[in-house]
């Protein structure tokens, strides 16, 4: 088995770092906001809009604080997002200057009903931003969450963010930045890399092997002659369901410029490397076994350098059982799993011209650990 190296041997006998906090927030400018129509109410919840309206023409403009929380002990993201729609949407007249928000940050860690948010302010102007506030958040945070959740399974081995092709492409963004601050250290595309400046990272995909008459070893060799020596290239090699046989066949063809093996046999196939040793495990999909196996030939023939990424089915309980048994992965490509559950915010108003006005079953709950967003 490839041995870690000495940094990441180290590590492993520690906690994961804290996910990632940064000292700025980002610049509203960066979310590219149609601000015209988030601050006309486009995409509000129409009675928000109604109560705006009505307000507004009654003359009636309360100072209230409105709370913001959700129910899950959670990692924190979307804040600056929400922070950037109260600084560029709020409805005409109104300023930023008109508001005290206190926040926590993304990357912090929130418990179940902690204040994560108060905004206090004249209610006509931010009303319609609620709706949107609490959909950023809530998506957001549930991204960093599932994504924190791999990083501390995997740790100290690194967690690439996969699933863009599990969803709508207007949310790259910032579900690549969420996944930033839960602490993954690479995503699949330019989009979701955009926020903190990088780009993104890949193999080589199954249909480029098609597109070479799925001849796997040309495809990942004319991909490599393609690109710089110092881009990281690493090959999918369950094309023809024979993962030792592909990943020796592509370690031979390119040497030390090959940086890894990517294994992602369907959690409906059984790959050919391991048909003959059935009945003791569950031979599916990418198993603890078929790894093995590509470990040790691709070891046994001089390639201890390739690296193996695995992916397919990955969630935390999955790559805690990996981690568990010593399975010989590097990293892990984690895609659809990272989407699912819920974090739903709620923002209710709790104080109204500084005095209690919290419907039935909810209160001003502070929190110290809020910083003041100037």
């Amino acid at each position: 088995m490839r041995l870690l190296s000495g940094t990441a041997a180290s590590a492993a006998t520690t906690a994961p770092p804290a996910p990632i906090r940064h000292a700025d927030r980002l610049d509203p400018a960066i979310f590219e906001f149609p601000a015209g129509k988030m601050r006309s109410g486009y995409y509000s919840d129409k009675y928000f809009v109604r109560a705006r309206d009505l307000l507004l023409a009654c003359g009636r403009g309360p100072s209230v604080t409105m709370q913001v929380f959700q129910k899950r002990d959670a990692v924190v993201a979307g804040t600056d997002e929400a922070i950037g729609m109260l600084k560029v949407c709020l409805t005409e007249g109104y300023d930023f200057a008109d508001l005290e928000v206190l926040s926590l940050r993304d990357g912090d860690r929130a418990r179940p009903w902690e204040t994560v948010m108060l905004i206090t302010g004249p209610y006509p102007a931010f009303i319609h931003l609620e709706t949107l506030c609490a959909g950023v958040l809530g998506r957001r945070t549930r991204i960093a969450t599932n994504t924190r959740a791999v990083v501390e399974a995997a740790w100290p081995k690194p967690i690439m963010f996969f699933p863009a092709r599990h969803d709508h492409w207007r949310v790259q963004t910032g579900d690549g930045w969420a996944a930033h601050v839960a602490g993954a250290i690479g995503v699949s595309t330019d989009a979701q890399a955009s926020w903190w400046g990088s780009s993104g990272i890949g193999t080589v995909p199954h249909g480029l092997i098609a597109a070479f008459g799925g001849d796997t070893v040309a495809a990942t060799v004319s991909l490599a002659d393609s690109l710089a020596d110092d881009v990281h290239i690493v090959s999918l090699v369950d094309f023809d369901n024979d993962s030792v046989k592909t990943s020796l066949a592509v370690a031979n063809a390119l040497g030390e410029r090959l940086w890894g093996v990517r294994l992602d046999t369907s959690g409906t196939m059984v790959d050919r490397s391991v048909e003959g040793e059935m009945g003791d495990f569950d031979p599916r999909g990418v198993n603890p076994r078929l790894v093995r196996k590509v470990r040790d030939a691709l070891d046994g023939r001089g390639f201890g350098h390739v690296h193996i990424v695995v992916s397919g089915g990955f969630d935390a309980a999955k790559i805690r059982a990996f981690e568990e048994a010593g399975v010989p992965v590097d990293s892990y490509g984690v895609g659809s799993s990272l989407m699912r559950g819920s974090f739903d915010y709620t923002a209710d108003v709790v104080l109204v011209e500084g005095e209690p006005r919290a419907k039935a079953g909810r209160w001003h709950r502070p929190n110290e650990r809020l910083e003041r967003v100037e």
